[in-house]
């Protein structure tokens, strides 16, 4: 089996790998990439939003689904190099990202990274938490993305179903984070 594993080390200090760095904040969201938007109600309140808020922003709620996070820095601010790992024993699928910008407001958290080389896509991700008038907390990911490399090229449609379903599935662990469970 092959171990797809890199340092954080050797990361690259050329910034992100794609022309668009910026566009989950700006809109739209640019063509030639597939694009996704998953927007799910996580709780209600302010301590709700408080808790979400912090757990997405320290990479907890990453964490919280089982992926292993190395980050320059504890909290998401623009710049920070992070590496998402995910996977099974030995064999892990590695991610190296850099933020590229951040919210904070009484009423929208969350930050955006943008891949960098050796990422298996190539794109952007946003995961912000809003509080809307109602007082119910919503969770939004938004991203554009397209194969970079080629085992995500071979996977197809089989990749943009992982990432709805991670998506969904950082949706789930952010709501139990966000009640405290």
């Amino acid at each position: 089996m092959t171990r797809l594993i890199r340092s954080l080390s050797d990361a690259p200090t050329t910034g992100p790998n794609y022309p668009e760095v910026g566009a989950t904040g700006t809109r739209p969201l640019p063509d030639g990439y597939h694009h996704l938007h998953h927007s799910v109600r996580i709780g209600h309140g302010e301590a709700a939003y408080a808790a979400a808020g912090t757990a997405v922003t320290t990479f907890a709620m990453h964490r919280a689904t089982g992926a292993r996070v190395t980050g320059t820095a504890e909290r998401a601010e623009p710049g920070v190099t992070v590496e998402i790992s995910v996977g099974l024993g030995p064999v892990r699928f590695v991610a190296p990202c850099q933020v590229i910008w951040t919210t904070s407001t009484d009423r929208s958290t969350g930050f955006a990274y943008g891949t960098l080389a050796g990422h298996p896509e190539c794109g952007e991700e946003s995961f912000v938490v809003d509080l809307r008038e109602d007082g119910s907390v919503w969770f939004t990911v938004t991203a554009f993305s397209r194969a970079a490399a080629w085992y995500t090229r071979l996977g197809g449609p089989v990749v943009r179903a992982l990432q709805l379903a991670y998506a969904r599935m950082l949706g789930r662990r952010l709501a139990g984070l966000a009640s405290g469970r």
